[in-house]
């Protein structure tokens, strides 16, 4: 008996020697608001799944730059959880067009954190090496992460360029001194074609060495400790060995996600296959102890009244399926067909608010202190 007791005192030590599993957060010096928010954001994917809508509070259908106005929230009486804004101003552009794109952008980093809401970033980067924008075209664009690499003719460019970023990462501070968390994710969609850093156009090699790059500098270099890092392809994958194949590893990314706008009804309806891919980026998060989320979706123009509910709910709402938010993209302010979620009087509204009224869908009036532990 006292054998049995010994060996039982002996594993109940053991095992207190082992670390509990944290959330795989890879900034250890993140702020504490940037690590609640990433906590909260793997709590509430449990349960819950928070909405997003690209440019929101920037503008919408037929508007500009009105305070506290979105097309969700005219139609909901709330903002979305999740408001997405761009890097894309930030570089590639005249000094002061760069400074007033920052100073736009913290009003409206600033407004969302202080409201409780959460900001994702996306960046659209123009090409550093050449012109041609952020998309790739033939015979003007370079193929620049070779070249932004260290050791590249235009490393640093690409570094100056990164300080930008930093900087404004570092603006975002509140009355209170607090920094306003954001999540970026840089050089999206990388496995398609259509922009300078997709996959035709850089080694998996350089790819990832960039990546690594970027985060160690504005990580560890630059100071910046309010990010977290999402990796997201397109919907070019069929298995996880697809998903993963540019994955810089679990030390450099925070999140993981996929942008798919074919299967939701812009090429074709094919939702089935898009829940397997749902379904296999939400496994490697679990496995990987990360964060997923569906990044980028939409329909243009949603000519479909139910696709709220019959299509986005039906994919994002599967028992093996844990998503942090979904995200829907702009609505111009021009375009009369642009635009990706509803505004009033648009056919889709009834079916958006059984959507918005759901208890499984999160809106920014239904986080409650998503920056505090």
């Amino acid at each position: 008996m006292k054998n049995n007791c010994f060996t039982l005192v002996t594993w109940v030590t053991l095992l207190s020697l082992i670390p509990c599993i944290s959330i795989g957060q890879i900034d250890p010096k993140a702020t504490r608001e940037t690590k609640a928010l990433y906590k909260n954001l793997h709590r509430l994917s449990k349960n819950h799944t928070l909405f997003g809508h690209q440019h929101a509070t920037e503008y919408g259908h037929g508007w500009n730059g009105d305070e506290d106005r979105s097309d969700v929230k005219s139609v909901t009486g709330s903002h979305p959880a999740v408001i997405g804004i761009d890097f894309s101003g930030l570089s590639g552009r005249p000094p002061e067009s760069i400074m007033r794109t920052m100073d736009n952008l913290k009003k409206t980093v600033l407004a969302t954190f202080a409201r409780g809401g959460v900001t994702t970033v996306a960046w659209h980067f123009s090409n550093p090496a050449s012109r041609g924008g952020f998309n790739w075209r033939d015979s003007i664009s370079a193929p620049a992460i070779a070249l932004i690499k260290p050791g590249g003719s235009h490393h640093q460019r690409y570094k100056d360029i990164l300080d930008t970023l930093a900087l404004f990462c570092n603006s975002v501070t509140n009355e209170e001194g607090i920094k306003a968390p954001m999540i970026f994710r840089p050089y999206h969609e990388f496995d398609g074609g259509w922009f300078w850093w997709g996959k035709p156009h850089c080694s998996r090699e350089d790819f990832i060495e960039v990546w690594k790059f970027t985060i160690s500098y504005l990580r560890d270099s630059s100071g910046v400790h309010n990010l977290i890092y999402a990796y997201s392809p397109d919907c070019k994958f069929n298995t996880e060995e697809d998903f993963l194949e540019r994955y810089p590893g679990n030390e450099w990314v925070d999140m993981l996600g996929m942008d798919n706008y074919r299967d939701f009804g812009r090429d074709t309806y094919n939702i089935e296959k898009a829940i397997d891919q749902l379904k296999i980026v939400s496994a490697v998060a679990r496995k990987k102890n990360k964060l997923a989320a569906f990044t980028e979706t939409g329909l243009e123009s949603i000519p479909n009244p139910v696709w709220w509910t019959e299509v986005l709910m039906q994919a994002i709402r599967q028992p093996k399926i844990r998503l942090a938010y979904v995200l829907v993209w702009r609505n111009d302010i021009r375009s009369p067909t642009h635009y990706y979620a509803p505004f009033p009087g648009h056919s889709s509204v009834p079916d958006f608010i059984k959507f918005y009224e759901d208890p499984f869908t999160l809106f920014e009036k239904d986080l409650k202190n998503i920056y505090k532990r």
